[in-house]
């Protein structure tokens, strides 16, 4: 089955101050491993052999000042190597006017959407938000709406807590796709925590423009967990429908702690029960619509 990875990076160390500075606590843990060039041409062979046939690049948090340098390194690599075929950049939605810079990022003909991670928690190492309810802000509200003005999708990257105020952003904006990244982030895998993470869920699956990448499930257990994998993913697709489920590897934070036939092997027996048709909706036809992928 032919698959399509909608959530990796590619980097140069030299770009990235959490990758050259002081090392820092960071959700995912030790990371030594990271702080070295990830290239398009490793990411290709770490895919060899596992069906992957189109990928789509997530910012990997450049200075915000550097978006378009961001977008402009990751096009260069898919001229030259034929990945990814889609671009999510990042633009600062709380800037005085987010379109300037939308007009620079729409240069790049395979730039499709924005990450500004808004996640909030009570642990300040999950946080990278100032507030939890950054989407109810009016100057992120006004910058939120020119997304729909570039056919621009915003990957979502919040906690249970903050999925009733995402659920009024996206019910307000309805002609712009929001993309909920890692299964909702669910932290917590307490009674109680899996309980808020499924009403926040289900809450989030009521706006139709709302769909899931189902992805970085190792980010808070820092390993590959079949069993935890299948448990959050069919819980996933029995709330929101396969066809608005996609497949993420969040490759290489994901390579601290596996390989990509495992991974990806991971994922595919999750679903090794579902029908063909929503195999294919998770692992190709659910990003070739979101991220128009032809």
């Amino acid at each position: 089955m032919d698959i399509i990875d909608a959530h990796h990076h590619i980097w140069r160390q030299q770009d990235l101050p959490w990758l050259v500075g002081p090392m820092v606590p960071r959700v995912f843990g030790p990371y030594e491993p990271l702080r070295r060039d990830y290239p398009i041409t490793e990411y290709i062979d770490d895919i060899s052999g596992c069906d992957i046939v189109k990928s789509v690049y997530v910012q990997a948090n450049w200075p915000p000042d550097r978006s378009v340098d961001e977008a402009a390194y990751v096009q260069g690599a898919a001229d030259e190597s034929g990945f990814p075929h889609a671009i999510v950049g990042y633009a600062d939605l709380m800037s005085d006017d987010v379109r300037p810079t939308l007009d620079q990022l729409a240069r790049y003909p395979l730039m499709r959407g924005i990450r500004m991670q808004i996640h909030w928690h009570e642990n300040e190492l999950l946080t990278r938000a100032p507030v939890p309810n950054l989407p109810d802000d009016p100057l992120f509200r006004k910058n939120f709406a020119a997304l729909a003005d570039y056919d621009m999708s915003f990957e979502l990257q919040i906690f249970a807590s903050q999925m009733e105020c995402a659920a009024r952003l996206a019910a307000d904006f309805p002609k712009t796709t929001l993309i909920v990244q890692h299964c909702g982030m669910p932290d917590d895998l307490s009674e109680a925590g899996m309980a808020a993470w499924r009403a926040g869920m289900q809450t989030l699956a009521t706006q139709p423009n709302v769909v899931v990448k189902l992805s970085g499930q190792g980010t808070f257990v820092h390993k590959v967990d079949p069993d935890h994998i299948a448990r959050i993913g069919r819980e996933v697709a029995a709330i929101f429908g396969t066809s608005r489920c996609l497949y993420g590897s969040n490759f290489p934070i994901e390579k601290l702690w596996t390989t990509y036939p495992e991974l990806i092997g991971a994922y595919r027996d999750a679903f090794t029960d579902a029908t063909p048709e929503d195999q294919e909706h998770i692992f190709r036809k659910t990003a070739e619509r979101v991220y128009r992928l032809t």
